[in-house]
Parts: C-alpha cells; sequence; structure tokens
C-alpha cells in the first residue's frame, strides 16, 4: 500500500470523529508502528492537517474541522492525472523518466477503487510515433534554458542537413512531435519532425529576440489545417455525404472551418497551406468524400485516384 493511501484514510478517519490513532493505520494496513508514527508525522508536518491528539479518547481529532486534503474532493482530477499518464504513453513517451514517475506517484496516490478506474480507461492511436527520447530531452532542456539547438536534420527524400533553429514551441500533433523554430539557413519559421532530427545538442548561446520577437506562435500555428503551415493558404472546399458527413458534423478540423448543410450531405470549408496532407486526409472518406475547390486541389486529388487504380490493376494482371 503506498503512503499517501494510508494517509488518506488516517484523515477519513479523523475527519469523521474516529479518534485513531497508530494503532489504527497498523491494523488497517498491516504495517510496524514506526511507519504508521511516520505516517501521521506526515500528515501534521508536511500537509499541515490540525491534527491534535485527546488523552481520554487515545486518538486524534482536528482542531480546525474545515482541513481538507489535496484532491480530497476531486476524484475527477485524480481521472484526469491517469488519463494523463495514459496519453503519455500514447504519445511515444512511455520511456521518458517523468512519465515513469508519474506512474509511480500515481499509485502511491490512488486508493484501489481509483486504480480500478484508472486501468478501466483504455487509449489507442494509430500511427503513434515512437523515437530517441533524448533528442525530447535535449529539446525540452533548451526551451527550460532559453537556448538555440544546433541539429542534423533530414527531410522525406532529402540529404542531412545542418542547421541551428531557435525553438519557439513543442508541439504534439496527431501522435508525432514537432518544434516550432526559427531556422538561421532558412531565415524563417519552420516546423521540424523530432524523428527526422538525426543529431542535436544545445547551443551555448541563448534564442535571439530579434529572430523570435515578432513571430506569432499562435497565428502561424493556426492559420491553416494541419501540421505543414505556409502563407500561400487556400480555401479548400469538401463535400461529405452519407456516413462520412454524419462523421464530420462532429468533428473540428480548424477552429475557422465552415459547414453547409446541402442535399448531398455537408461541404466543409476550410483553411489549408499543404495540399498533399489535406488530400491524404480526404483520401481516408473514399466515395464519400468529393473535393470541390480549390481547383488544383481536385486535380490533384483526381491523379492520386487515377494512380492507385492503376496500381491496382497492376497487382490484378501480374
Amino acid at each position: 500500500m503506498g503512503v499517501l493511501e494510508r494517509i488518506y484514510f488516517f484523515h477519513r478517519e479523523v475527519a469523521e470523529n474516529r479518534f485513531p490513532n497508530a494503532t489504527t493505520i497498523m491494523n488497517e494496513f498491516e504495517v510496524s508502528r514506526a511507519t504508521a508514527h511516520r505516517d501521521i508525522s506526515y500528515l501534521k508536518d508536511r500537509l499541515l492537517a490540525p491534527l491534535a491528539y485527546d488523552n481520554y479518547r487515545k486518538g486524534y481529532y482536528y482542531d480546525d474541522k474545515d482541513f481538507r486534503l489535496p484532491f480530497e474532493e476531486s476524484p475527477r482530477l485524480l481521472f484526469f492525472l491517469g488519463i494523463l499518464h495514459k496519453l503519455a504513453e500514447e504519445s511515444g513517451l512511455s520511456s521518458l523518466k517523468e512519465v515513469q514517475d508519474l506512474k509511480k506517484r500515481l499509485g502511491q496516490l490512488l486508493s484501489a477503487d481509483s486504480k480500478k478506474l484508472i486501468d478501466s480507461i483504455y487509449c489507442e492511436r494509430i500511427e503513434v510515433e515512437y523515437f530517441n527520447t533524448e533528442v525530447l530531452e535535449t529539446i525540452i532542456s533548451a526551451f527550460q534554458n532559453g537556448l538555440a539547438l544546433k541539429i542534423i536534420y533530414r527531410k522525406v527524400g532529402g540529404s542531412p542537413v545542418k542547421r541551428v533553429i531557435h525553438p519557439l514551441r513543442l508541439i504534439n500533433y496527431q501522435g508525432r512531435w514537432y518544434v516550432l523554430a526559427y531556422c538561421e539557413l532558412r531565415e524563417d519559421v519552420r516546423v521540424f519532425h523530432a524523428s527526422r532530427i538525426i543529431e542535436i545538442e544545445v547551443c551555448r548561446k541563448k534564442i535571439e529576440p530579434r529572430f523570435c520577437s515578432n513571430i506569432n506562435t499562435d497565428e502561424f500555428l493556426e492559420k491553416a489545417f494541419g501540421i505543414f503551415k505556409g502563407d500561400n493558404i487556400k480555401i479548400a472546399r469538401i463535400l461529405f455525404s452519407g456516413i462520412a458527413a454524419e462523421i464530420v458534423r462532429n468533428q473540428k478540423w480548424h477552429k475557422n472551418q465552415q459547414l453547409e448543410e446541402t442535399a448531398d450531405g455537408i461541404i466543409l470549408s476550410l483553411p489549408v497551406a499543404d495540399l498533399p496532407e489535406i488530400m491524404m486526409k480526404v483520401l481516408q472518406f473514399g466515395s464519400r468524400a468529393r473535393v470541390l475547390e480549390p481547383p488544383e486541389l481536385v486535380e490533384m486529388t483526381k491523379e492520386e485516384i487515377r494512380k492507385m487504380y492503376e496500381g491496382l490493376e497492376i497487382e490484378e494482371n501480374p
């Protein structure tokens, strides 16, 4: 049993005027007298409980009847902490020391009933990306100390390139980790996929305000759908029908999206900067999604479907 479980038990006994003592803890949890006294001291000295001893009843009571322990009346907060731990695991962070510490502390904090509740939660993300946690730890260190980073970064289909970046935001998008940063090489803001960072180290120089002070990161991240941003923003309009319409009607793809009800389903309109990204999202809905605008996205989607069909024909007629 965790020490906090024993303390919460003892607190409830005191709050309900049962005048518990060290023997109460010993009998309930089968611990030594020394352990029971340490628990009572922790409650009084560390958690500042207004404990007083009644010599006649040979037990403890509270001088202040309004005293409450942290989380005592917030089981939903404990539930949230459990969710937070599970989401950390599903974000590829299960090997981080901090996540392991959270798991250990939760084990000490939760009662047996609460543990059953947490164990009943099942979280699953597809395409969760696991990578070298040293990369993330180095990025976190740079944020904490306001330092730039030296990285060797490899884009998809490209060669590794050395860069010095000034980190602005750490992003988790669809189970993948990214860093929004000012890139000295490109002299502009870029989004770096953490799993594509081959080498990383913290620089001695501070993040320079001249690179970052005029950048509104929220505005940059929120101006278009998806993780890939840019200045060439277009409004995409997609018609969803049947089951797809029912699904999308209850989803939020972007804060500035608009939904239009039609006889054929619903039309989703939203700003996009990267056409391939929105195209891949739309293709998940198959024939129940049809791109209406912009024309470039319409043609790109048609070409992708044509190539997919040709690939099927090749497999069927080897």
